[in-house]
């Protein structure tokens, strides 16, 4: 068995054994709470990354009230962190990578994909990207064959589409050695010459490259253009016991998107307030297409490169987890 095929085991059997100790708990969800303004009380997790700034400041500009939400945004570091919080009831909804949904499926979880949230770029420069360090020798794929490369969770999308985009370039995908690092620590584990490359989305992209770092491959958009960074995700407790809240979620999101287009000032000083991002790069930061919608082909394509890749025996029912 592969060190990868363990990695991946030794996650999904993590996350199977949060999901049968969910289900040996009381199946009645308590009365849901209210906030001081009457509104429903809803905890979402969601990355402390730049695509969370639309969130945040619709959430601020009153957006979610006007749909009868009080919510409160989680942070959360990672897949790792972000399943096991919802299943366990943690969090009421959670915005993360499609790819965890796909492996919590696989694993037998009750989850699912509720809405769409940021899709990556199908061309030009990425919102995510490996980037290595300062006086590097790494410029393409190919070279990261036989490099210590950092991803912020183990056996998931960045990992992924790592492997896909250096075996496209002519590269040995099973030679990288992955480490998991958390994006804020990125930059200075590549300063301290604890690792070769980091996968990171912005603002880390922006801020290594602006620092001497090179932009060696935008993985997503090299293997899936288009390809979803965060999708919303619920347990499917959640969908079929809940489904006013789910449709609240949904249409206040959408409501949110169209706000943060209108005002573009007010989502980016949400990246100087929650990120503490200077204003001039909070004002040139790009930002990724932000979209309730969820195109299932994409999600079709991410899990099928996980069973070529042996992340996954067979692929999940993409189906069944998108949820209507």
């Amino acid at each position: 068995m592969s060190r990868r095929r363990r990695g991946v085991l030794a996650a999904g059997a993590a996350l199977l054994a949060l999901g049968l100790a969910a289900c040996t708990a009381d199946a009645q969800d308590p009365p849901a709470e209210t906030g001081e303004d009457g509104n429903r009380a809803v905890t979402i997790g969601a990355l402390s990354i730049s695509e969370t700034a639309p969130l945040w400041a619709a959430v601020d500009a009153g957006v979610f009230a006007e749909h009868g939400l009080d919510v409160t945004v989680q942070p959360i570091q990672g897949g790792a962190q972000a399943m096991p919080a919802l299943i366990n009831g943690e969090v009421d909804l959670t915005i993360g990578q499609p790819f965890g949904v796909l492996r919590a499926t696989e694993q037998g979880l009750p989850v699912g994909i509720i809405a769409g949230y940021a899709e990556s770029y199908a061309e030009g420069d990425d919102v995510n990207s490996v980037v290595a360090g300062a006086d590097t020798d790494i410029t393409r794929p190919a070279d990261l064959a036989g490099a210590k490369v950092a991803v912020n969770s183990l056996g998931a999308a960045g990992d992924l589409t790592i492997r896909a985009a250096v075996e496209q370039d002519g590269g040995d995908p099973d030679a990288i050695e992955f480490v998991e690092v958390a994006f804020p620590d990125a930059a200075a584990q590549l300063e301290a010459g604890n690792i070769d490359a980091a996968w990171v989305p912005e603002p880390f992209v922006s801020m290594i490259v602006g620092a001497g770092g090179t932009r060696v491959v935008d993985p997503y958009q090299a293997v899936i253009p288009g390809l979803p960074t965060l999708v919303v995700q619920a347990t499917t407790q959640t969908v079929e016991q809940d489904p006013e809240l789910v449709a609240a979620v949904r249409e206040a999101l959408a409501d949110a998107f169209t706000w943060a287009e209108e005002n573009d000032d007010a989502v980016r000083q949400t990246l100087v307030d929650n990120l503490e991002l200077p204003e001039e790069a909070a004002a040139n930061l790009p930002l990724p297409h932000f979209t309730t919608t969820v195109d299932q082909e994409v999600i079709q394509a991410l899990a099928d490169l996980a069973v070529e890749h042996e992340y996954f025996q067979e692929a999940p029912d993409v189906d069944a987890i998108l949820v209507e």
